[in-house]
Protein backbone atom coordinates (compact mmCIF):
# COMPACT_ATOMS: atom_id res chain seq x y z
CA UNK A 1 0.00 0.00 0.00
CA UNK A 2 1.28 3.54 -0.95
CA UNK A 3 2.27 6.32 2.18
CA UNK A 4 -1.01 8.87 1.57
CA UNK A 5 1.71 11.60 1.58
CA UNK A 6 2.85 10.13 -1.55
CA UNK A 7 -0.13 9.41 -4.13
CA UNK A 8 -2.25 12.27 -4.20
CA UNK A 9 -5.45 11.95 -6.08
CA UNK A 10 -7.54 15.67 -6.71
CA UNK A 11 -10.86 15.72 -8.15
CA UNK A 12 -12.50 18.63 -10.24
CA UNK A 13 -15.63 19.13 -9.30
CA UNK A 14 -18.53 21.75 -10.00
CA UNK A 15 -21.62 22.50 -7.49
CA UNK A 16 -24.49 21.33 -9.03
CA UNK A 17 -26.51 24.60 -9.57
CA UNK A 18 -28.91 24.35 -12.60
CA UNK A 19 -28.78 27.08 -15.25
CA UNK A 20 -24.91 26.77 -14.26
CA UNK A 21 -24.09 23.39 -15.27
CA UNK A 22 -23.41 21.11 -18.05
CA UNK A 23 -25.41 24.06 -19.80
CA UNK A 24 -24.80 22.03 -23.51
CA UNK A 25 -26.58 19.39 -21.73
CA UNK A 26 -30.03 22.01 -21.22
CA UNK A 27 -31.68 21.56 -24.34
CA UNK A 28 -31.88 17.81 -23.97
CA UNK A 29 -32.66 17.96 -20.08
CA UNK A 30 -33.39 21.11 -19.00
CA UNK A 31 -31.74 23.23 -16.72
CA UNK A 32 -32.94 21.09 -13.11
CA UNK A 33 -32.64 17.61 -15.39
CA UNK A 34 -28.69 18.81 -16.14
CA UNK A 35 -27.94 20.00 -12.91
CA UNK A 36 -28.90 16.51 -11.67
CA UNK A 37 -26.96 14.45 -13.81
CA UNK A 38 -23.65 16.83 -12.95
CA UNK A 39 -24.84 15.66 -9.16
CA UNK A 40 -25.12 11.82 -10.03
CA UNK A 41 -21.82 12.24 -11.66
CA UNK A 42 -19.85 13.79 -9.49
CA UNK A 43 -21.31 11.22 -6.73
CA UNK A 44 -20.35 8.03 -9.14
CA UNK A 45 -16.87 9.84 -9.17
CA UNK A 46 -16.02 10.88 -5.50
CA UNK A 47 -17.58 7.01 -4.72
CA UNK A 48 -14.76 5.69 -7.22
CA UNK A 49 -11.74 8.39 -5.74
CA UNK A 50 -12.98 6.37 -2.21
CA UNK A 51 -13.01 2.71 -3.35
CA UNK A 52 -9.03 4.03 -4.66
CA UNK A 53 -8.22 5.79 -1.18
CA UNK A 54 -9.21 3.06 0.81
CA UNK A 55 -7.57 0.06 -1.86
CA UNK A 56 -4.10 2.28 -1.89
CA UNK A 57 -4.17 4.51 1.12
CA UNK A 58 -4.06 7.56 -1.75
CA UNK A 59 -4.58 11.33 -0.36
CA UNK A 60 -8.03 12.47 -1.42
CA UNK A 61 -8.99 16.45 -2.34
CA UNK A 62 -11.71 17.62 -3.87
CA UNK A 63 -11.20 21.27 -5.91
CA UNK A 64 -14.73 22.60 -6.70
CA UNK A 65 -16.24 25.86 -8.18
CA UNK A 66 -19.53 27.18 -6.82
CA UNK A 67 -21.04 26.77 -3.97
CA UNK A 68 -18.87 26.18 -0.55
CA UNK A 69 -16.87 23.50 1.45
CA UNK A 70 -20.00 22.98 3.95
CA UNK A 71 -22.79 22.40 0.86
CA UNK A 72 -20.42 20.65 -0.93
CA UNK A 73 -19.87 18.32 2.30
CA UNK A 74 -23.25 18.28 3.44
CA UNK A 75 -24.50 16.91 -0.07
CA UNK A 76 -21.37 14.56 -1.12
CA UNK A 77 -19.91 13.64 2.57
CA UNK A 78 -18.26 15.03 4.45
CA UNK A 79 -15.46 12.80 5.70
CA UNK A 80 -13.54 14.11 2.27
CA UNK A 81 -11.36 17.09 2.26
CA UNK A 82 -12.62 20.05 -0.35
CA UNK A 83 -10.67 23.49 -1.20
CA UNK A 84 -12.01 25.84 -3.84
CA UNK A 85 -10.15 26.01 -7.08
CA UNK A 86 -10.06 29.99 -7.13
CA UNK A 87 -9.43 32.21 -9.38
CA UNK A 88 -8.16 31.71 -13.34
CA UNK A 89 -8.81 29.37 -16.10
CA UNK A 90 -8.51 26.05 -16.24
CA UNK A 91 -5.03 25.82 -16.93
CA UNK A 92 -4.59 28.28 -13.80
CA UNK A 93 -6.49 26.45 -11.57
CA UNK A 94 -4.90 22.98 -12.46
CA UNK A 95 -1.39 24.16 -12.24
CA UNK A 96 -2.11 25.81 -8.53
CA UNK A 97 -4.00 22.63 -7.37
CA UNK A 98 -0.88 20.10 -8.85
CA UNK A 99 1.80 22.70 -7.72
CA UNK A 100 0.08 22.74 -4.10
CA UNK A 101 -0.33 18.79 -4.05
CA UNK A 102 3.71 18.57 -5.05
CA UNK A 103 4.56 20.89 -2.31
CA UNK A 104 2.73 18.99 0.68
CA UNK A 105 4.99 16.08 -0.08
CA UNK A 106 3.20 13.93 -3.02
CA UNK A 107 5.20 12.36 -5.56
CA UNK A 108 2.52 11.29 -7.90
CA UNK A 109 -0.66 13.44 -8.32
CA UNK A 110 -3.43 12.34 -10.46
CA UNK A 111 -6.52 14.71 -11.63
CA UNK A 112 -9.69 13.65 -12.73
CA UNK A 113 -12.94 15.21 -13.63
CA UNK A 114 -16.33 14.42 -12.96
CA UNK A 115 -18.00 13.93 -16.47
CA UNK A 116 -16.66 10.35 -17.12
CA UNK A 117 -18.81 7.92 -15.13
CA UNK A 118 -17.01 5.05 -16.90
CA UNK A 119 -14.02 5.55 -14.74
CA UNK A 120 -13.09 2.65 -12.59
CA UNK A 121 -11.01 2.53 -9.43
CA UNK A 122 -8.90 -0.14 -11.47
CA UNK A 123 -8.39 2.48 -14.15
CA UNK A 124 -6.87 5.19 -11.85
CA UNK A 125 -4.63 2.39 -10.27
CA UNK A 126 -3.08 1.79 -13.73
CA UNK A 127 -2.61 5.10 -13.74
CA UNK A 128 -0.17 5.47 -10.24
CA UNK A 129 1.15 2.72 -11.48
CA UNK A 130 2.17 4.08 -15.10
CA UNK A 131 3.85 6.74 -12.76
CA UNK A 132 6.14 4.36 -10.99
CA UNK A 133 6.80 3.52 -7.38
CA UNK A 134 9.01 4.78 -4.77
CA UNK A 135 11.09 7.56 -6.36
CA UNK A 136 12.03 6.13 -9.65
CA UNK A 137 9.26 7.17 -12.01
CA UNK A 138 8.30 4.77 -14.73
CA UNK A 139 6.95 7.69 -17.06
CA UNK A 140 6.39 11.30 -16.04
CA UNK A 141 3.13 11.76 -17.88
CA UNK A 142 0.05 10.08 -17.70
CA UNK A 143 -3.18 10.52 -19.94
CA UNK A 144 -6.74 9.24 -19.89
CA UNK A 145 -7.86 9.84 -23.34
CA UNK A 146 -11.43 10.93 -24.39
CA UNK A 147 -13.54 9.79 -26.82
CA UNK A 148 -13.54 14.19 -28.14
CA UNK A 149 -10.52 14.76 -28.05
CA UNK A 150 -9.62 16.25 -24.77
CA UNK A 151 -8.86 13.60 -21.60
CA UNK A 152 -10.48 12.46 -18.37
CA UNK A 153 -7.17 12.03 -16.61
CA UNK A 154 -3.51 13.42 -16.26
CA UNK A 155 -0.80 12.47 -13.55
CA UNK A 156 2.48 13.66 -12.63
CA UNK A 157 5.57 12.96 -11.38
CA UNK A 158 6.45 16.89 -10.84
CA UNK A 159 4.57 20.00 -11.30
CA UNK A 160 4.73 20.93 -14.96
CA UNK A 161 2.71 24.27 -16.11
CA UNK A 162 3.66 24.72 -19.68
CA UNK A 163 1.27 21.54 -19.93
CA UNK A 164 -1.59 23.59 -18.98
CA UNK A 165 -0.91 27.40 -19.88
CA UNK A 166 -2.54 29.08 -22.91
CA UNK A 167 -4.45 25.64 -24.40
CA UNK A 168 -7.33 25.60 -25.72
CA UNK A 169 -9.48 24.20 -23.46
CA UNK A 170 -13.23 22.64 -24.84
CA UNK A 171 -11.81 21.76 -27.79
CA UNK A 172 -10.72 18.38 -29.41
CA UNK A 173 -6.97 19.32 -29.65
CA UNK A 174 -6.41 19.52 -26.10
CA UNK A 175 -4.86 16.54 -26.25
CA UNK A 176 -2.80 16.04 -29.17
CA UNK A 177 -1.44 19.73 -28.05
CA UNK A 178 -0.68 18.50 -24.63
CA UNK A 179 1.48 15.12 -26.02
CA UNK A 180 3.04 17.91 -28.42
CA UNK A 181 4.28 20.27 -25.82
CA UNK A 182 5.01 16.48 -23.44
CA UNK A 183 7.11 15.07 -26.61
CA UNK A 184 9.05 18.83 -27.05
CA UNK A 185 10.08 18.79 -23.10
CA UNK A 186 11.44 15.23 -23.26
CA UNK A 187 8.90 14.19 -21.01
CA UNK A 188 8.11 10.30 -21.08
CA UNK A 189 4.16 9.82 -21.83
CA UNK A 190 1.66 6.65 -21.13
CA UNK A 191 -1.73 6.44 -21.76
CA UNK A 192 -4.69 4.57 -19.87
CA UNK A 193 -7.60 3.17 -22.07
CA UNK A 194 -9.76 5.88 -23.80
CA UNK A 195 -13.06 6.50 -22.13
CA UNK A 196 -16.07 8.52 -23.01
CA UNK A 197 -17.47 11.64 -20.97
CA UNK A 198 -20.22 13.37 -20.88
CA UNK A 199 -20.84 16.88 -22.73
CA UNK A 200 -23.04 16.88 -25.29
CA UNK A 201 -26.78 15.35 -25.67
CA UNK A 202 -25.38 12.70 -27.92
CA UNK A 203 -23.32 11.51 -25.29
CA UNK A 204 -26.29 11.18 -22.85
CA UNK A 205 -27.04 7.67 -23.60
CA UNK A 206 -23.72 6.26 -22.52
CA UNK A 207 -23.77 8.06 -19.45
CA UNK A 208 -27.09 6.63 -18.17
CA UNK A 209 -25.31 3.02 -19.41
CA UNK A 210 -22.89 3.66 -16.93
CA UNK A 211 -24.54 4.97 -14.27
CA UNK A 212 -27.42 2.41 -14.30
CA UNK A 213 -24.76 -0.47 -13.45
CA UNK A 214 -24.02 1.96 -10.18
CA UNK A 215 -26.17 0.18 -7.14
CA UNK A 216 -27.27 2.37 -4.45
CA UNK A 217 -28.92 1.43 -1.23
CA UNK A 218 -30.74 3.32 0.92
CA UNK A 219 -31.31 2.19 4.92
CA UNK A 220 -34.00 4.68 6.78
CA UNK A 221 -33.16 4.77 10.31
CA UNK A 222 -34.96 6.09 13.52
CA UNK A 223 -33.30 4.69 16.73
CA UNK A 224 -32.16 1.83 15.05
CA UNK A 225 -28.32 1.79 16.92
CA UNK A 226 -28.16 -1.69 18.35
CA UNK A 227 -29.21 -3.21 15.17
CA UNK A 228 -27.61 -0.95 12.40
CA UNK A 229 -24.04 -1.74 12.15
CA UNK A 230 -24.85 -5.39 11.19
CA UNK A 231 -26.86 -4.20 8.58
CA UNK A 232 -24.42 -1.50 7.32
CA UNK A 233 -21.65 -3.80 7.21
CA UNK A 234 -23.60 -6.40 5.10
CA UNK A 235 -24.77 -3.63 2.56
CA UNK A 236 -20.94 -2.70 2.23
CA UNK A 237 -19.34 -5.93 1.43
CA UNK A 238 -20.71 -5.17 -2.47
CA UNK A 239 -19.78 -2.25 -4.37
CA UNK A 240 -22.38 -0.08 -3.90
CA UNK A 241 -23.75 3.02 -2.64
CA UNK A 242 -24.78 3.04 0.79
CA UNK A 243 -26.58 6.13 2.65
CA UNK A 244 -28.54 6.51 5.92
CA UNK A 245 -31.92 8.28 5.79
CA UNK A 246 -32.26 9.34 9.43
CA UNK A 247 -36.02 10.50 10.52
CA UNK A 248 -34.54 12.16 13.96
CA UNK A 249 -32.95 9.61 15.65
CA UNK A 250 -32.60 10.21 19.55
CA UNK A 251 -30.35 7.70 20.02
CA UNK A 252 -26.70 6.69 18.58
CA UNK A 253 -27.95 5.53 15.02
CA UNK A 254 -26.35 8.77 13.20
CA UNK A 255 -23.10 8.19 15.11
CA UNK A 256 -22.92 4.64 14.38
CA UNK A 257 -23.34 5.53 10.47
CA UNK A 258 -20.86 8.15 10.57
CA UNK A 259 -18.53 5.37 11.82
CA UNK A 260 -18.99 2.70 9.55
CA UNK A 261 -17.87 5.43 6.54
CA UNK A 262 -21.48 5.94 4.93
CA UNK A 263 -23.16 9.22 3.59
CA UNK A 264 -25.92 10.01 6.38
CA UNK A 265 -28.95 12.52 5.51
CA UNK A 266 -31.68 13.84 7.77
CA UNK A 267 -35.04 13.68 6.47
CA UNK A 268 -38.42 14.72 8.30
CA UNK A 269 -39.69 11.51 10.01
CA UNK A 270 -41.79 8.86 8.36
CA UNK A 271 -40.25 5.83 6.07
CA UNK A 272 -41.46 7.08 2.68
CA UNK A 273 -40.12 10.76 3.06
CA UNK A 274 -36.74 9.20 4.32
CA UNK A 275 -36.58 6.61 1.65
CA UNK A 276 -38.14 9.44 -1.25
CA UNK A 277 -34.97 11.75 0.04
CA UNK A 278 -32.45 9.11 -0.36
CA UNK A 279 -33.48 8.42 -3.58
CA UNK A 280 -33.43 12.28 -4.46
CA UNK A 281 -29.69 12.22 -2.62
CA UNK A 282 -28.06 8.72 -4.55
CA UNK A 283 -26.42 8.27 -8.11
CA UNK A 284 -27.06 4.89 -8.62
CA UNK A 285 -29.01 3.79 -11.80
CA UNK A 286 -30.75 0.93 -9.50
CA UNK A 287 -32.62 1.81 -6.19
CA UNK A 288 -32.36 -0.65 -3.08
CA UNK A 289 -34.08 0.06 -0.44
CA UNK A 290 -33.31 -1.74 3.54
CA UNK A 291 -34.74 -1.80 6.18
CA UNK A 292 -32.62 -0.83 9.81
CA UNK A 293 -33.43 -4.43 10.72
CA UNK A 294 -32.74 -6.84 7.55
CA UNK A 295 -29.23 -7.99 6.44
CA UNK A 296 -28.76 -8.43 2.55
CA UNK A 297 -26.99 -11.55 1.39
CA UNK A 298 -23.72 -11.87 0.86
CA UNK A 299 -23.84 -11.42 -2.86
CA UNK A 300 -26.52 -9.64 -3.25
CA UNK A 301 -25.75 -6.89 -6.15
CA UNK A 302 -25.52 -10.06 -8.41
CA UNK A 303 -28.60 -11.37 -8.01
CA UNK A 304 -30.35 -7.63 -7.89
CA UNK A 305 -28.89 -7.03 -11.31
CA UNK A 306 -30.26 -10.93 -12.40
CA UNK A 307 -33.48 -10.54 -11.08
CA UNK A 308 -34.13 -6.79 -12.93
CA UNK A 309 -33.09 -8.98 -16.10
CA UNK A 310 -36.39 -11.20 -15.76
CA UNK A 311 -38.70 -9.88 -18.94
CA UNK A 312 -41.10 -7.45 -18.05
CA UNK A 313 -39.48 -7.13 -14.23
CA UNK A 314 -40.67 -3.58 -12.65
CA UNK A 315 -39.94 -4.41 -8.88
CA UNK A 316 -37.64 -6.80 -7.35
CA UNK A 317 -37.51 -8.12 -3.95
CA UNK A 318 -35.24 -10.91 -1.92
CA UNK A 319 -36.86 -14.40 -0.66
CA UNK A 320 -37.86 -13.73 2.79
CA UNK A 321 -36.10 -15.51 6.24
CA UNK A 322 -36.39 -14.86 9.68
CA UNK A 323 -33.34 -14.65 12.10
CA UNK A 324 -34.24 -17.49 14.61
CA UNK A 325 -34.44 -20.90 15.41
CA UNK A 326 -38.24 -21.55 16.33
CA UNK A 327 -40.29 -23.52 14.17
CA UNK A 328 -42.77 -21.78 14.05
CA UNK A 329 -40.67 -18.80 12.30
CA UNK A 330 -39.93 -21.66 9.11
CA UNK A 331 -44.36 -21.69 9.30
CA UNK A 332 -44.05 -17.97 8.78
CA UNK A 333 -41.49 -17.83 6.28
CA UNK A 334 -43.26 -20.44 4.09
CA UNK A 335 -46.45 -18.15 4.51
CA UNK A 336 -44.70 -15.18 2.57
CA UNK A 337 -42.99 -17.18 -0.11
CA UNK A 338 -46.52 -18.51 -1.50
CA UNK A 339 -47.40 -14.79 -0.55
CA UNK A 340 -44.42 -13.30 -2.66
CA UNK A 341 -44.45 -16.12 -5.62
CA UNK A 342 -48.05 -16.94 -5.88
CA UNK A 343 -49.57 -13.04 -5.43
CA UNK A 344 -46.60 -11.50 -6.64
CA UNK A 345 -46.78 -9.54 -3.29
CA UNK A 346 -43.25 -8.59 -1.17
CA UNK A 347 -43.25 -6.32 1.19
CA UNK A 348 -40.48 -3.82 2.43
CA UNK A 349 -38.33 -6.33 5.23
CA UNK A 350 -37.63 -8.29 1.65
CA UNK A 351 -35.39 -5.36 0.41
CA UNK A 352 -37.08 -4.18 -2.20
CA UNK A 353 -35.67 -2.41 -5.65
CA UNK A 354 -36.13 -1.17 -9.04
CA UNK A 355 -34.79 0.83 -11.59
CA UNK A 356 -34.26 4.36 -10.65
CA UNK A 357 -36.27 5.23 -14.35
CA UNK A 358 -39.31 2.70 -12.98
CA UNK A 359 -39.51 4.84 -9.47
CA UNK A 360 -39.27 8.08 -11.04
CA UNK A 361 -42.32 6.84 -13.56
CA UNK A 362 -44.09 5.44 -10.76
CA UNK A 363 -43.85 8.40 -8.65
CA UNK A 364 -41.77 7.48 -5.61
CA UNK A 365 -43.51 6.65 -2.61
CA UNK A 366 -46.13 8.00 -1.84
CA UNK A 367 -46.82 10.50 1.14
CA UNK A 368 -48.28 7.88 3.43
CA UNK A 369 -47.65 7.01 6.79
CA UNK A 370 -48.22 3.32 6.57
CA UNK A 371 -48.12 0.65 3.87
CA UNK A 372 -45.74 2.61 1.88
CA UNK A 373 -44.00 -0.22 0.43
CA UNK A 374 -47.45 -2.20 -0.31
CA UNK A 375 -48.76 0.52 -2.16
CA UNK A 376 -45.28 0.82 -4.12
CA UNK A 377 -45.62 -2.94 -5.09
CA UNK A 378 -49.32 -3.10 -5.81
CA UNK A 379 -48.73 0.34 -8.14
CA UNK A 380 -45.20 -1.74 -10.16
CA UNK A 381 -47.28 -4.65 -10.89
CA UNK A 382 -50.14 -2.69 -13.01
CA UNK A 383 -46.82 -2.21 -14.89
CA UNK A 384 -44.91 -5.36 -15.39
CA UNK A 385 -43.68 -8.47 -12.89
CA UNK A 386 -42.02 -8.49 -9.68
CA UNK A 387 -38.77 -10.58 -9.93
CA UNK A 388 -38.00 -12.10 -6.77
CA UNK A 389 -34.08 -12.65 -5.76
CA UNK A 390 -32.62 -15.83 -5.79
CA UNK A 391 -31.34 -15.32 -2.35
CA UNK A 392 -32.95 -14.60 0.86
CA UNK A 393 -32.86 -11.06 3.18
CA UNK A 394 -32.79 -12.13 6.18
CA UNK A 395 -34.98 -9.68 9.32
CA UNK A 396 -35.01 -9.56 12.69
CA UNK A 397 -37.88 -11.61 14.47
CA UNK A 398 -38.47 -9.16 17.43
CA UNK A 399 -42.06 -8.20 16.27
CA UNK A 400 -43.20 -11.83 16.10
CA UNK A 401 -41.32 -12.77 19.50
CA UNK A 402 -43.19 -9.82 21.00
CA UNK A 403 -46.49 -10.52 19.53
CA UNK A 404 -46.70 -13.95 19.43
CA UNK A 405 -46.74 -16.24 16.03
CA UNK A 406 -50.41 -16.31 16.10
CA UNK A 407 -51.46 -12.86 17.14
CA UNK A 408 -48.65 -11.32 14.84
CA UNK A 409 -49.92 -12.59 11.76
CA UNK A 410 -53.94 -11.88 12.49
CA UNK A 411 -52.37 -8.07 13.47
CA UNK A 412 -50.74 -8.38 10.10
CA UNK A 413 -53.92 -9.13 8.37
CA UNK A 414 -56.52 -6.66 9.91
CA UNK A 415 -54.13 -4.20 9.29
CA UNK A 416 -54.50 -5.55 5.41
CA UNK A 417 -57.97 -5.43 5.59
CA UNK A 418 -58.23 -2.28 6.95
CA UNK A 419 -56.24 -0.78 4.40
CA UNK A 420 -58.10 -2.21 1.46
CA UNK A 421 -61.68 -1.09 2.94
CA UNK A 422 -60.14 2.18 4.68
CA UNK A 423 -56.53 3.50 3.78
CA UNK A 424 -54.20 4.57 5.45
CA UNK A 425 -55.95 6.05 8.33
CA UNK A 426 -57.92 2.71 9.34
CA UNK A 427 -54.91 0.67 8.95
CA UNK A 428 -52.82 3.31 10.99
CA UNK A 429 -55.40 3.05 13.89
CA UNK A 430 -55.65 -0.85 14.27
CA UNK A 431 -51.70 -0.33 14.46
CA UNK A 432 -51.76 2.18 17.17
CA UNK A 433 -54.32 0.17 18.83
CA UNK A 434 -51.81 -2.74 19.22
CA UNK A 435 -48.81 -0.85 20.18
CA UNK A 436 -51.41 0.67 23.13
CA UNK A 437 -52.21 -2.63 23.99
CA UNK A 438 -48.47 -3.82 24.17
CA UNK A 439 -47.87 -0.59 26.27
CA UNK A 440 -45.66 1.32 23.64
CA UNK A 441 -46.16 4.72 22.22
CA UNK A 442 -43.66 5.58 19.97
CA UNK A 443 -43.04 8.59 18.43
CA UNK A 444 -44.58 10.48 16.16
CA UNK A 445 -43.69 9.18 12.58
CA UNK A 446 -41.65 6.20 14.07
CA UNK A 447 -40.64 2.97 12.00
CA UNK A 448 -42.00 -0.03 14.42
CA UNK A 449 -41.70 -3.60 13.61
CA UNK A 450 -44.59 -5.57 10.77
CA UNK A 451 -46.44 -4.10 8.65
CA UNK A 452 -48.91 -1.98 10.74
CA UNK A 453 -45.55 0.53 11.40
CA UNK A 454 -46.88 4.38 11.28
CA UNK A 455 -47.18 7.65 13.02
CA UNK A 456 -48.47 7.03 16.44
CA UNK A 457 -52.19 8.00 17.45
CA UNK A 458 -53.74 9.33 20.67
CA UNK A 459 -54.48 6.00 22.58
CA UNK A 460 -58.17 5.00 22.88
CA UNK A 461 -61.18 4.97 25.58
CA UNK A 462 -62.93 2.03 25.85
CA UNK A 463 -66.61 2.02 27.05
CA UNK A 464 -67.37 0.22 30.29
CA UNK A 465 -69.30 -2.87 29.04
CA UNK A 466 -72.47 -2.88 28.53
CA UNK A 467 -75.12 -4.51 31.24
CA UNK A 468 -76.62 -7.64 30.68
CA UNK A 469 -80.74 -7.34 30.45
CA UNK A 470 -82.24 -9.32 32.86
CA UNK A 471 -85.44 -10.25 30.95
CA UNK A 472 -83.59 -10.78 27.51
CA UNK A 473 -83.81 -8.58 24.06
CA UNK A 474 -82.19 -5.34 24.13
CA UNK A 475 -80.14 -4.52 27.46
CA UNK A 476 -82.30 -1.53 27.98
CA UNK A 477 -85.27 -2.75 26.58
CA UNK A 478 -88.36 -2.75 29.04
CA UNK A 479 -89.67 -6.26 29.96
CA UNK A 480 -93.43 -7.56 29.34
CA UNK A 481 -95.99 -6.39 32.08
CA UNK A 482 -93.42 -3.84 33.87
CA UNK A 483 -95.33 -0.62 35.16
CA UNK A 484 -93.82 2.39 34.33
CA UNK A 485 -90.39 3.11 35.85
CA UNK A 486 -91.06 5.07 39.03
CA UNK A 487 -93.64 3.30 40.17
CA UNK A 488 -93.06 0.92 43.23
CA UNK A 489 -94.54 -2.12 41.70
CA UNK A 490 -92.16 -2.07 38.70
CA UNK A 491 -89.30 -2.78 41.54
CA UNK A 492 -89.90 -6.08 42.11
CA UNK A 493 -88.10 -7.99 45.29
CA UNK A 494 -86.63 -11.21 44.92
CA UNK A 495 -87.37 -13.75 47.47
CA UNK A 496 -84.18 -13.95 49.97
CA UNK A 497 -82.32 -11.33 48.51
CA UNK A 498 -82.28 -7.63 49.95
CA UNK A 499 -83.92 -4.58 48.28
CA UNK A 500 -82.32 -3.47 45.00
CA UNK A 501 -81.25 0.32 44.93
CA UNK A 502 -82.52 2.35 41.72
CA UNK A 503 -80.48 2.20 38.76
CA UNK A 504 -78.89 5.45 38.30
CA UNK A 505 -76.64 6.66 35.34
CA UNK A 506 -73.39 6.88 37.18
CA UNK A 507 -70.74 5.24 35.07
CA UNK A 508 -71.81 5.45 31.87
CA UNK A 509 -70.76 7.71 29.03
CA UNK A 510 -72.91 10.33 28.20
CA UNK A 511 -76.08 9.82 26.04
CA UNK A 512 -76.76 6.21 27.06
CA UNK A 513 -77.68 3.69 30.14
CA UNK A 514 -80.70 3.58 32.00
CA UNK A 515 -83.01 6.26 32.75
CA UNK A 516 -83.03 7.72 28.73
CA UNK A 517 -86.04 7.60 27.55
Amino acid sequence: MSDSSTDHLIVFARWPEAGTTKTRLIPALGAAGAADLQRRMTQHTLRTADRLAAQRGTALEVRFAGGDAERMGTLFGSQRLYRPQGEGDLGGRLTRAIDEAFAGGAQRVVVIGTDCPALDADLLGRAFEALGAGTTPAHDVVLGPADDGGYYLIGLTRPQPRLFDAMPWSTDGVLAETLRRAHDAGLRCARTAPRPDVDLPDDLPGAYTALERTLSVIVPTHNEGPRLATTLAAAQAEDAEVLVVDGGSTDDTVAIAHACGVRVLESAPGRAAQMNAGAAASCGGVLLFCHADTHLPADYAARVREALATPRAMLGAFEFALRGEEPALRRIERAVHWRTHARQMPYGDQALFLRRAVFDALGGYRALPIMEDYDLVVRAKKRGRVAVAEAAASTSARFWREHGMVRGTLLNQAVLVGWRMGGAGVARTLGQLDRTAAGRDPPRGSAGPGPHRGPSRPRAVRRPPRRRARHGGHPFARSPGRKPRGSEASRPRPRGRSPRPPRTRAGWPPGIGPGIP
